[in-house]
């Protein structure tokens, strides 16, 4: 990959490009935890964006996104954002580290990447990350690496128009090879907890559905929890998020909020535990509960947050039969992937039968990613 895109941008652009890197993403267990203040634990993974990036001297940036052959040649003012989709991500990093008081001159830049779009593993937040700190590194900016994934997110929520949480950026800015990072999504303190399950892999299984629900049922799930909220506050003020309450809290208001607010309740307050449970499994190494949490959060998003949807189901049902330690659906649900944590011995039987079931029953080829936890954002 550094290979071609190197080749690419001395096409384009001549010699004198620096290379840079940022991965995509998983997130072993913490669904939905993120915008009710709890913790998420993500992973860097060995699928990245690449980015070839040169001062040109000018007041203009000359982008081109080599998987795509698109090109774009915009200025830094607020008024020259550029229409082409990829070209918004790079105008957006640097407007946004314009805004924080830095200077920007004109620069080539060339993207490529192998993170699978549209799969959950967040090229976009990867494709931020390597602008955002191939730009710091060449015009020494000064930006910590925890900043950098700040201005991804806002380049999400002022220039791409997604109201993301930070969990994406942060993973691709801090990711770091061995280890998943236990974020604290309202302090953004973070700690690494050890991730080397010799003799596991972590493979991910594309249902390649998306379900048009998913951004309505995302706000009205949202909207539950703060209902659930406010009714507990009403007694205990000092909740302010689910994350600060607990299920005997909960429990003393089942009668004042709906019974879909308060199963929707339960699970976040619940998963927020069992991510804790979690980060203990793995600093013993106790991958077989590590498991058993990832199948109870499936059944939690399936049946009490409910963003599940028939072909994660089938697959998840898949994994129990064929004896694989843990799985669910990762992300924010209606599509998308199942992770799976498989003992070697047993990963090709498994994802050979599953994805003929699967192709069977649903007429799709499931697409199968094996992934591997890495380094985050860095110049190669």
């Amino acid at each position: 990959m550094k290979e071609k895109i190197q080749k690419v941008f001395k096409e384009k652009f001549g010699d004198g490009g620096m290379t840079y890197t940022s991965p995509g993403r998983i997130n072993l267990i913490g669904e939905h935890t993120d915008y009710n203040g709890g913790f998420v634990l993500p992973g860097a993974i060995d699928k990245a964006m690449y980015a070839v990036v040169k001062p040109n001297g000018t007041d203009k940036v000359r982008a081109f996104a080599a998987d795509l052959n698109e090109s774009s040649e915009f200025g830094l003012e607020e008024k020259d954002k550029p229409q082409e989709g990829f070209a918004k991500y790079i105008f957006g990093v640097a407007r946004e580290m314009i805004k924080r008081g830095k200077s920007i001159p004109g620069f080539d830049i060339v993207i490529s990447g192998d993170v699978p779009l549209g799969a959950g593993m967040s090229s976009s937040a990867a494709l931020e990350s390597a602008v955002g700190y191939a730009l710091n590194d060449q015009y020494k900016l000064g930006f910590t690496r925890p900043e950098l994934a700040t201005i991804g997110q806002s380049t999400e929520h002022n220039y791409v128009g997604v109201k993301c949480g930070i969990m994406d950026q942060f993973a691709s800015c801090m990711g770091k090879e061995g280890s998943l990072i236990r974020l604290d999504c309202r302090s953004l303190e973070h700690q690494y907890v050890p991730f080397d399950p010799k003799g596991y892999q972590l493979v991910l299984l594309n249902t390649c559905v998306t379900h048009e629900l998913a951004s309505s049922a995302y706000n009205k799930r949202r909207e539950s929890c703060e209902r659930v909220v406010e009714a507990i506050a009403k007694k205990h003020p000092e909740v302010k998020l689910l994350r600060d309450a607990n299920l005997d809290q909960l429990k003393e208001v089942k009668d004042q909020v709906s019974a879909e607010d308060y199963m929707r309740a339960e699970f976040v307050i619940e998963e927020i535990q069992r991510l804790l449970d979690t980060c203990a499994a793995l600093e013993k190494g106790d991958y077989a509960t590590v498991g058993k949490k990832m199948y109870a959060t499936h059944e939690g998003l399936s049946k009490k947050y409910e963003v599940s949807c028939p072909e994660l189901d089938f697959l998840n049902d898949q994994a129990k039969v064929a004896g694989v330690t843990g799985s669910r659906v990762m992300g924010g649900g209606f599509g998308g992937c199942t992770i799976n944590l498989v003992k070697d011995d047993l990963k090709d039987k498994f994802v050979k039968e599953a994805s003929a079931a699967y192709e069977k029953k649903f007429g799709i080829k499931p697409k199968v990613y094996d992934v591997v936890i890495k380094d985050g954002a860095r110049k190669l």
